[in-house]
């Protein structure tokens, strides 16, 4: 957390300030662990000083800001970060800003409670050769079923990783998370133990068309905001989808598919992972 939906919207928050001039540049006093940016906050500053933000995009879960000189700066948020355009959560976790002016007058901010998140500024070049070393996969919403089902179990080495497991595998889909892979294997009605190996033709498909959906209504409702309340969007306000999760975080509750088992968490690669035995045995 945050994931693909919540850093989508992070960047679609972003869109008033494209066009707009960086003016400043540079950390803020935090006594909390410090996050890492390279190169020094002070070449930072030096290299995007007086450029513009010419366009906002996404990669898997990072934000990328493109400036005018072809630099572009990567924010991976991580666990706890925030890219906010109005006044941050806290003053303590408040990491790093940009001061603009021009199209949008104010600052952008990086804030972070536990410190986690990372801040790169990359030349186009550098950028371009980051993303052919093929270190993040094709994003999970631009995959075809095919490469899909290929990339998390080719044929030339059968898979035996649980799906749930492969799912959260930057490598080979970008985007998908802890939270909306169980959300996913729900409405695919498949077990999140099932070796890729073992998943059908049809199962691939079924996974493929949850996934959109899933990721795609997320994006809708702006992310989940969960209960440490720790994720907001740009505008510093909660997200929504949290009140659509049918499994996630629900161990114990009734399921709302079959309405009879209980949903039950397990612990897949030191991570939780919610189903429903009925629905997804």
């Amino acid at each position: 957390m945050p994931e693909l939906p919540e850093v989508e919207t992070m960047c679609r928050g972003l869109r008033p300030i494209v066009g707009s001039r960086v003016d400043a540049a540079g950390r803020s006093p935090c006594k909390r662990r410090p996050n890492r940016i390279v190169p020094r906050v002070d070449v930072i500053q030096k290299r995007i000083l007086g450029q513009s933000i010419e366009s906002i995009s996404r990669w898997g879960k990072k934000l990328l800001l493109h400036f005018s000189n072809g630099d572009c700066l990567v924010i991976e948020p991580r666990m706890t970060g925030l890219v906010l355009i109005e006044n941050p959560p806290t003053r303590e976790h408040f990491r790093y800003e940009l001061q603009l002016s021009g199209k949008f007058q104010g600052k952008l901010q990086f804030w972070d409670r536990r410190g986690l998140g990372t801040i790169y500024l990359l030349s186009a070049m550098e950028l371009a050769a980051q993303k052919q070393r093929g270190r993040l996969g094709p994003d999970a919403l631009e995959i075809s079923v095919p490469e899909f089902r290929q990339r998390l179990n080719p044929e030339r080495r059968p898979s035996q990783r649980p799906i749930k497991v492969a799912l959260l595998d930057q490598a080979k889909v970008a985007g998908i998370g802890n939270l909306y892979a169980s959300e996913m294997l729900f409405v695919a009605r498949i077990d999140p133990r099932l070796p890729c190996c073992q998943l059908t033709s049809r199962q691939w498909s079924r996974l493929h068309a949850a996934m959109l959906e899933i990721l795609q209504q997320a994006i809708e409702h702006e992310g989940s905001t969960l209960s440490d309340g720790t994720y907001r969007n740009a505008l510093n306000k909660s997200g929504s989808y949290q009140n659509c999760h049918q499994v996630y975080d629900r161990a114990g509750d009734t399921c709302l598919g079959c309405g009879r088992d209980q949903i039950l968490r397990i612990v897949q690669a030191q991570r939780s992972t919610f189903y429903c035995p009925r629905c997804q045995g």
